[in-house]
């Protein structure tokens, strides 16, 4: 085996990548349960490419035979059923973990010197993330499917003087036909997953390059022993590499209940019109996107005017992008920052959590009211941020991590 090993190596550095990235990568040795994210969006994205290869092997991407498809692989197709769940609910599954990856981010200080770069790249994968979950959310082919990506593409018509031309160009016809479905598909299947694979590859780089933060938000690279081996810092593997199946197998626990029992979560996951073959002709009663979208759809609709309503739409998502230079606090973590932050954390997530449930339901004065005060506390978080961290008193930072 040494051998063999000695071989590969003069030939691809196998060794040294196993070692630079795990068994001789350290870790901080405090992690806690919000580290178990990052390796579980890794595995959520493994089951959509696997179960995604399966589909599309029984999927026709044309307006005539997509739905019968879908129904084809459900009904006939041995197996299809649960490769099917596997997938729907595993787009939902990596959206949780990437959104509860992104708060242990905004928790522990991760997005600040020296990891800019990291938050960057892992921004860049939740907007192709949302790009891909967009595509193929065309794809069944269902009345929501139809109605949804009719009503999202045509924001793009709100764009001044181009507006138009680029909306009919997106859908390459005048409304949402096979022309559309067959583009949608070629890009959810390959385009997109290439984006997607090499930006959590650089991701994973810019991440072992600076090293992984920690709850305390200490470098522990400034603390080693006579070995030039971090004091704070244990080896990945085996000791995370073991944890982290831990994790793994909870969470399979409870992502295989959701694919056996309840793989529609009420209508959250499958909505029930995605049940009926699309129509041009028949609009249902309340469109609605998939709930990982609706913070946004409900930032859009608290805006009167559609074009202001489509710019603070993506203003939400871009001063995400921004995060690394607003914050100016002398710390990183929550738990040595002031009291101003850590209400300012809670209010964004209360906000936010709230537009997401406003965005499912149907507008009324009132809900759109409460859309418009949430939404301006939504960017009063980052507005305000470079002042209330710089004005609030922290607590002093430990030498070492307190596990």
């Amino acid at each position: 085996m040494s051998k063999f090993m000695e071989w590969i190596d003069a030939r691809f550095p196998a060794t040294s990548m196993w070692e630079d990235h795990l068994s001789k990568y350290y870790a901080p040795k405090n992690f806690n349960f919000f580290y178990f994210f990052g390796s579980l969006a890794l595995l959520v994205l493994v089951n959509q490419i696997l179960t995604g290869i399966w589909l599309t092997m029984s999927f026709t991407p044309s307006a005539e035979e997509a739905f019968a498809s879908v129904e084809y692989i459900m009904r006939d197709v041995e197996y299809g059923w649960i490769i099917r769940y596997l997938h729907s609910t595993g787009a939902s599954a990596f959206f949780v973990v990437v959104y509860l990856h992104m708060f242990r981010g905004l928790l522990y200080g991760s997005y600040q010197k020296p990891r800019e770069l990291v938050w960057i790249f892992g921004m860049l994968i939740y907007l192709c993330l949302m790009a891909e979950a967009f595509m193929g959310y065309l794809l069944p082919w269902g009345q929501m499917s139809y109605w949804g990506a009719q009503v999202i593409i045509s924001l793009f018509g709100a764009i001044p003087v181009v507006g138009e031309d680029l909306t009919q160009w997106i859908r390459g016809d005048y409304l949402i036909s096979g022309i559309t479905l067959n583009r949608f598909f070629a890009l959810h299947v390959i385009a997109l997953p290439i984006v997607l694979l090499g930006l959590v590859v650089l991701h994973i780089l810019a991440l072992h390059e600076v090293g992984s933060n920690n709850p305390d938000g200490i470098e522990i690279k400034k603390n080693k022993d006579a070995n030039g081996k971090p004091l704070d810092g244990i080896p990945f593997h085996p000791y995370y590499t073991v944890k982290d199946i831990v994790g793994v197998v909870v969470f399979l626990f409870v992502f295989c209940a959701v694919v056996f029992f309840f793989p529609e979560m009420g209508g959250y996951f499958l909505e029930k019109p995605n049940f009926e073959q699309a129509n041009a002709f028949k609009t249902p009663a309340h469109i609605a996107p998939v709930w990982y979208f609706t913070p946004f759809y409900a930032i859009l609709r608290a805006v009167p005017d559609k074009l202001l309503g489509v710019i603070a739409m993506g203003a939400a998502i871009a001063v995400l992008f921004i995060l690394p230079w607003l914050d100016r606090s002398p710390v990183k973590s929550m738990r040595y920052k002031g009291w101003l932050s850590k209400l300012w954390l809670l209010v964004f997530c209360i906000a936010f959590l709230t537009l997401g449930v406003l965005g499912v339901l149907s507008p009324t004065p009132a809900r759109t009211l409460l859309s418009q005060v949430c939404t301006a506390l939504y960017f009063a978080f980052f507005i305000l941020m470079p002042f209330y961290t710089r004005m609030e008193k922290t607590k002093p930072v430990p030498e070492r991590v307190t596990g």
